[in-house]
């Protein structure tokens, strides 16, 4: 069967080596081999062994009745989006690691796989070689999904783990990540919190079977961390990590992206470096955890390669998952409950405790600041009881105190 691979990038040129370094084991799965006909990159690479396959243009691909699996992996909107609903609407189907196209468009993408007897595959998209969608769309189709809760961005987990375990500030951090390749030149869709939303976008549609959008899930990145937050988490024996949140309770569905503060009765404190984990709560099977490398060349390369293996062995019908068009707003953030350890400056202490009671006082050994720790209460609430206080910072708390 002929395949095409759209990007040669890190996740493309991963894509062409695991199918070339298992070609025979992949073709057992199969029952016949995957062999790439087409690379498509606006690059040229003289002198390296894809330069036969490579391709200038999409059309030779498009146009192609031999081509039935297209890999696509250039990442961003455009022309990722065209050039996967063309393929899609000749009948190819499509498998992608591009997480913004498919939290997106990913439910129009599925439909017209549907109206094309092809298949739309986006393992790949969420934690990298961690499978997560196929579970969510097979395994757990008995289940009402009520909550997914993970560490879904490998490098604002390993600029955390640094400044904690080497006491290293933000800015070296972040710079020791993009020195080993852990972070891009330009971070932000990573430090700010995007690219965990765009996830969670992915999983929270899933969960609910509705679209829901990136733009409407609160989302907070890890700028504002600092090594003063990190000592305090210390004290209290906890981690601080980047949380993709969903939840749904009471007919209603919340999603949020924001560091939170974990204590060790949770097993995303375990969770260190560049490495990801999901944790899934259905409402039968209970909770569960999946685990494993959220990001690198070949790992992700490995998740989208699976998915191609599945589009071929089910040439001609559909592998369908349920995600519907129609939109889904979650609740307002403000409506949301959580711990707060707040930080404040030692003069404010007793009007922060009138404010607030008296929670958990955590001394970290900064004689200018007052750090507590509340009780549950709302978003809200936390802004209206905050508002004369001159706060430092706020990390939301998963965990009970005593």
């Amino acid at each position: 069967m002929k395949v095409a691979i759209l990007g040669y990038g890190t996740v493309g040129s991963g894509v062409y080596e695991v199918l070339k370094m298992n070609a025979d084991y992949i073709a057992q799965g199969v029952g016949e081999h995957l062999e790439i006909k087409y690379v498509l990159d606006l690059r040229d690479f003289p002198g390296q062994d894809v330069e036969k396959v490579l391709t200038h243009d999409f059309n030779d691909i498009l146009n192609d009745p031999e081509v039935r699996v297209v890999a696509e992996v250039m990442g961003g909107e455009h022309p990722a989006y065209e050039f996967s609903k063309a393929a899609l609407e000749a009948g190819k189907s499509v498998c992608t690691s591009n997480k913004e196209l498919v939290s997106k468009h990913g439910a129009e993408l599925l439909r017209i796989a549907r109206e094309h007897k092809c298949s739309y595959f986006f393992e790949a998209s969420v934690g990298g070689g961690i499978p997560i969608i196929r579970p969510l769309n097979n395994a757990l189709t008995a289940d009402e999904i009520l909550e997914i809760r993970g560490i879904v961005n490998g490098t604002t987990n390993y600029i955390l783990t640094r400044m904690r375990d080497v006491g290293m500030d933000f800015d070296e951090a972040l710079a020791e990540a993009q020195a080993n390749g852990y972070a891009e030149r330009n971070p932000a869709a990573d430090i700010e919190g995007l690219d965990a939303a765009r996830k969670t976008s992915i999983l929270a549609s899933l969960a609910n079977r509705a679209q829901i959008d990136c733009e409407d899930i609160y989302t907070e990145g890890i700028t504002k961390i600092t090594a003063a937050d990190i000592a305090y988490a210390k004290k209290l024996k906890a981690n601080i990590k980047l949380l993709s949140l969903t939840k749904r309770e009471a007919g209603k569905t919340y999603a949020m992206v924001a560091p939170v503060m974990i204590r060790s009765n949770s097993q995303l404190y375990f969770i260190n470096g560049v490495f990801n984990a999901i944790m899934v709560k259905g409402n039968a099977v209970g909770d569960l955890m999946f685990y494993g490398s959220g990001a690198g060349k070949l790992p992700t390369a490995s998740a989208v390669v699976a998915d191609m293996i599945q589009a071929a062995k089910h040439k001609g019908v559909t592998v369908d998952t349920i995600w519907d068009e129609k939109k889904l707003k979650p609740e307002p953030k403000d409506t949301m409950r959580f711990r707060f350890f707040i930080r404040v400056p030692a003069e404010e202490a007793d009007k922060a405790n009138k404010a607030f009671g008296i929670g958990e006082v955590v001394d970290a050994g900064i004689p200018s600041e007052y750090g507590f720790v509340t009780d549950y209460i709302r978003e809200a609430d936390f802004e209206e009881l905050s508002k004369d206080l001159h706060v430092i910072n706020r990390i939301r708390c998963d965990f009970k105190y005593k």
